[in-house]
């Protein structure tokens, strides 16, 4: 008796959405959106993404959002797999870039090590994205010699480093920092930033309901407050945001803390 036949392993596309508006996807993402027989689709991406789908794609929303219940990372991995080995074509589509923040490099690692063939597309993020969008240069040569992304929502709770940060004279980029914008900014002071510093928050960048805020750093919590800020939102802190505003009155954006 002949053995059962098993189809050929499915490819797998690790694909980065871009940071909300649709026009901003590349051409390659779109193509392998195109062609996908499963699309596995996080929280962040835009709708308007979907439109590159073929109509008989099947469609998997694994959200996953800062203090809301999301689909557990190892399902995922699983479905990715499971669908892969089956022989069809898998897109795993992510806000932004999928190895910014977004855990591709342990979903890369988890289909080869199942000998499944996958492809890395990347995506803007929204660390560069969200800062451009009020014309702040996040690597603005007058002011600092580059750029630190950082999360504020690390693995097991850890905290960044905030001193060696402080210490560095980067423009700190801070992913996922809107509900710990407390600490970030007792961390920052701590480790000797001056709370004058100038700094920006950025929600929904790239779409239709993008707000944003200019404010100092002992001024951030309640300028987010003030301002209804909140995720998906990406904290800017430097002088680069005093720069981007050169010819005007920063002052005149600024929110300063209440006086008490």
């Amino acid at each position: 008796m002949n053995a059962p036949h098993r189809p050929s392993p499915g490819k797998v596309w690790l694909v980065g959405a871009g940071p909300g508006d649709p026009d901003l996807l590349t051409l390659k993402a779109a193509r392998a959106v195109a062609c996908a027989d499963v699309i596995l689709v996080d929280d962040l991406v835009a709708p308007g993404v979907l439109a590159h789908a073929s109509p008989v794609a099947r469609i998997v929303h694994v959200g996953k959002r800062g203090g809301c219940p999301s689909t557990s990372q190892a399902f995922i991995e699983r479905l990715m797999v499971k669908e892969a080995l089956a022989g069809r074509t898998v897109v795993r589509l992510k806000g932004g870039d999928p190895f910014v923040f977004g855990r591709g490099g342990e979903e890369r690692e988890a289909l080869m090590a199942q000998g499944l063939d996958v492809e890395v597309v990347p995506g803007v993020t929204a660390g560069i994205a969200a800062p451009a969008r009020l014309g702040i240069a996040v690597t603005h040569r007058a002011v600092t010699h580059g750029v630190a992304f950082v999360t504020a929502h690390g693995k097991d709770d850890d905290e960044p480093d905030w001193r060696a940060l402080v210490a560095s004279g980067l423009t700190l980029v801070v992913y996922m920092g809107v509900a710990r914008a407390a600490r970030v900014v007792a961390g920052l002071r701590a480790a000797g930033m001056r709370g004058s510093m100038p700094v920006a928050v950025i929600q929904d960048a790239t779409r239709d309901d993008e707000r944003s805020v200019v404010a100092t750093l002992d001024g951030l919590v309640e300028a987010i407050a003030l301002a209804g800020i909140g995720s998906p939102a990406i904290i800017v802190v430097g002088r680069v945001v005093a720069q981007a505003h050169a010819a005007t009155d920063l002052r005149a954006l600024v929110r300063e803390p209440a006086r008490r």
